[in-house]
């Protein structure tokens, strides 16, 4: 049996043997034919080797040096207007007519609601009243004094009768101040049934209709009123990320150039600024409060909606590498440097950022070493390959 194996590993299949037995070789003849091949086998080892060294995978380098790139983060934000204002009632009464539509984009001062104001006129009327009657007590008054002052002077009566003339005077005074205090107070509240805009921007929606009862202590407004001439696009970052925008330089958010793409996925035509929107980091979340400041001049950008904040930033001095050149092996990311005799190691990287085909490399590799931009499926740790330096376009 040990012969047969012998043969077929030598001269080929046990079908093979059986033929040649047929033929008439005895099994010594055969056990010298053997040993013959095997001879020959083991004096080609070297010329083997050599096959094996001419078949190195030809394989594309290229060489690493710093360069420019740019990166581009995307955001997730909501949009809220310059000034957001809920429009309420200082003053209680049936709401008698509305000015607006929601939607509409109403004007600073522009009249809204009217809410029922015959009991303001009627206070209104009222404190004219009394504020007449306290100006001809304050006559009565003054013209008391002066009666006293001539009688004093003639010792028809006391001084203390006078002192009392100014008292009483004095007191008039102050009756018409308070009665002048509440006429203001009741043309104020008359004022008030009249409900204007103070801001420009768009109406929101109006619960209430004509005939509502309606008091300053509702907790639902009138209506909300957006000014969305400029809007801010809040959105949140990491700690690491928002320490990596600012790089400890607060005026280097100045140099990034910060876009907007809408909830239809268009590019916003106006660049905005970056802003802190929270001086502290969330506890909970770990992320620090941004905005985004876009002017609004069409009106596109409404308060409530949802826009992806896009931060372009460029960096120069990097260490750029093909996505093609990067493997990921559980969620793990290495590359094939080329080391000695043509040796192919695979390096982990530490990846920082992604500029469009390229990985911009944190840590890993360094500038001037040289990394295999093919052959990705085939090569392994250690395997000897044939390089070709490539310049990178």
């Amino acid at each position: 049996m040990g012969l047969y194996f012998v043969a077929e590993q030598v001269i080929g299949p046990v079908s093979t043997f059986k033929i040649i037995m047929k033929m008439g070789i005895t099994k010594k003849s055969l056990s010298w034919l053997c040993i013959s091949l095997l001879w020959v086998g083991c004096s080609q080892g070297p010329q083997n080797a050599s096959t094996v060294q001419s078949q190195a995978l030809e394989t594309d380098f290229i060489t690493l040096k710093p360069g420019r790139a740019t990166v581009k983060q995307t955001y997730p934000g909501n949009i809220e207007g310059l000034v957001n204002v809920d429009i309420k009632a200082q003053v209680s009464g049936y709401l008698e007519k509305i000015f607006v539509k929601e939607g509409d984009y109403v004007l600073k001062g522009q009249l809204l609601f009217k809410i029922k104001s015959d009991v303001f006129q009627e206070q209104v009327s009222n404190s004219l009243a009394a504020l007449q009657a306290a100006i001809a007590a304050q006559v009565n008054a003054r013209i008391e004094v002066e009666k006293m002052k001539s009688l004093v002077g003639g010792s028809v009566v006391s001084p203390i009768q006078l002192k009392t003339a100014e008292a009483n005077l004095q007191a008039a005074n102050a009756q018409v101040a308070q009665a002048k205090a509440t006429v203001g107070t009741s043309k104020i509240n008359a004022g008030f049934a009249l409900i204007k805009a103070p801001v420009s921007g768009y109406i929101g929606r109006i619960p209430n209709r004509v005939g509502n009862l309606i008091s300053a202590t509702d907790a639902t407004p009138l209506t909300t009123l957006s000014d969305i001439s400029t809007v801010y696009v809040y959105f949140s970052v990491s700690e690491a990320e928002f320490m990596r925008l600012h790089s400890g330089n607060p005026d280097s958010t100045a140099k990034m150039k910060i876009g907007l793409v809408t909830a239809d996925g268009q590019d916003y035509p106006e660049n905005g600024k970056l802003q802190i929107a929270s001086g502290n980091v969330d506890r909970i979340t770990g992320t620090v409060s941004m905005k985004a400041v876009f002017n609004n001049p069409k009106r596109i950008l409404r308060s409530g909606g949802s826009a992806n904040v896009v931060i372009e930033e460029s960096l120069s001095n990097v260490l750029l590498v093909p996505k093609a050149a990067v493997k990921d092996i559980q969620d793990k990311f290495f590359v094939y440097r080329l080391a000695d005799n043509n040796m192919v190691r695979l390096i982990p990287i530490e990846i920082k950022a992604e500029s469009g085909d390229d990985y911009i490399i944190r840590s890993g590799v360094k500038n001037g070493e040289k990394v295999a931009i093919n052959r990705m499926d085939v090569l392994y740790d250690g395997v000897q390959v044939k390089p070709k330096i490539k310049t990178k376009s």
